[in-house]
């Protein structure tokens, strides 16, 4: 049975701790971005915690990297038939229409992407992730206005930034809110949690006890909603850094 929770930060990985009634410590590492979680003796301590995730550091590393490279969706071709997510839903894509100007669209459980003639696959990939953009710059304006709010924080601006394994981050030095398009695929539910986290290092620029605290108070079901977000499998895109958008 869990008695309590905490987040430590162990060179640089954010590690999640879980009391239990065991007699040995467990260190696990969860797809698809890798989150480790230590499920620890009751009454272990911060110190004892630190030094197990450090001596396992290597395997640690290893194992996220493993998942970060497998947990894809098989490449997507942009044909028609291909499974896409928008918000969640799970789509067909279509992209049998053609006409002069690019234009995507959902109707029913159909994706389409509608190109002029003899575009190609990177050509309709491209026209997907703009709509993608667009679709999470159209929802965060409110879920900011929402919470900033509540927190009594305020960001200056946002972006939308690829990034290789995280869904947000929060840079508090120009107080911008740095967003992965990947969350315009990901449930609504998903994104109001990136957006709470990463205003709250507003407010505490850790990870500690504090922040955990804080989210428990604002957001009491952020862990549900956090695994929920990692459960799902990320895209197969280029995970460069790519452009602000």
């Amino acid at each position: 049975m869990s008695t309590a929770s905490g987040y430590l930060t162990v060179a640089g990985l954010g590690v999640d701790v879980v009391y239990k009634d065991i007699k040995n410590m467990h260190i696990s590492v969860y797809p698809p971005m890798g989150r480790v979680r230590v499920a620890a003796p009751q009454r272990t301590t911060e110190d004892a915690i630190r030094l197990a995730v450090v001596q396992r550091l290597s395997w640690i590393k290893r194992r996220r990297e493993q998942l970060q490279n497998a947990d894809r969706q098989t490449e997507r071709k942009m044909v028609s038939g291909e499974t896409h997510y928008v918000w969640g839903e799970r789509y067909l894509l279509d992209v049998s229409q053609s006409r002069g100007a690019y234009s995507v669209r959902t109707k029913g459980h159909t994706l389409w992407v509608i190109t002029p003639p003899d575009t190609d696959a990177a050509g309709r990939f491209g026209a997907l992730d703009r709509w993608y953009r667009r679709e999470l710059k159209a929802a965060v304006p409110a879920l900011l206005e929402k919470w900033q709010s509540i927190l009594g924080v305020e960001a200056d601006r946002f972006v939308v930034r690829r990034m290789k394994t995280k869904w947000g981050t929060c840079v508090t030095t120009s107080r911008t809110i740095w967003l992965n398009p990947e969350l315009a695929k990901k449930a609504p539910r998903c994104l109001e949690y990136i957006v709470v986290h990463e205003l709250m290092h507003l407010l505490e620029r850790g990870h500690g006890e504090k922040f955990v605290a804080l989210m428990d108070r604002f957001l009491p079901d952020w862990r549900s909603r956090r695994d929920e977000l990692n459960e799902a499998p990320l895209g197969h895109e280029d995970w460069g850094e790519g452009e602000r958008a």
